[in-house]
């Protein structure tokens, strides 16, 4: 008895049913997945919601909170980078202290800076309300939120 190495290429019964061979099936697959990748890229550029997302309120900083600043260097009505700890800590009104993690939702990039009102990322334009939310895109998601607030004369962020 000796076994040929080439595989036998009579189509299997089937009952009367059309055969699916697997050089189809996963093309078919792969078609699928090809355009349903596409169809999500698509998406997420013809998205016109420009409802901004609501603010984030991070709760109280903890026991253990370090200081970051007095109160006094951050102005109200904008906000301070401190890129060593990738920290911005803004003060949207005063006494009303923010603390963001300072990379931009959009790609990662490092927030630039704060000017004026406004948290800036010049990596791809984006920029950020004193709250965190998107002001202006291509991000979409607002800072990832810090617990933040005032201890007597300092700032302290968890």
């Amino acid at each position: 008895m000796s076994i040929d190495p080439t595989p036998d290429r009579r189509p299997a019964p089937t009952g009367g049913q059309p055969r699916l061979c697997r050089r189809a099936l996963f093309g078919g697959a792969g078609a699928v997945a090809a355009a349903a990748v596409l169809s999500a890229c698509s998406a997420e550029t013809e998205e016109t919601d420009s409802t901004p997302a609501a603010p984030t309120t991070p709760p109280e900083p903890g026991p253990d909170a370090a200081v970051v600043a007095a109160a006094a260097d951050i102005p109200v009505g904008s906000g301070v980078l401190f890129a060593d700890r990738r920290l911005v800590v803004t003060q949207p009104v005063a006494g009303d202290y923010r603390a963001f993690v300072a990379l931009c939702t959009h790609s990662g990039c490092n927030i630039t800076g704060v000017v004026a009102d406004e948290i800036v990322c010049d990596c791809h334009g984006s920029r950020f309300r004193l709250d965190g939310t998107v002001s202006r895109g291509p991000a979409r998601k607002p800072l990832k939120a810090r617990p933040a607030g005032a201890r007597g004369a300092d700032v302290v962020v968890d």
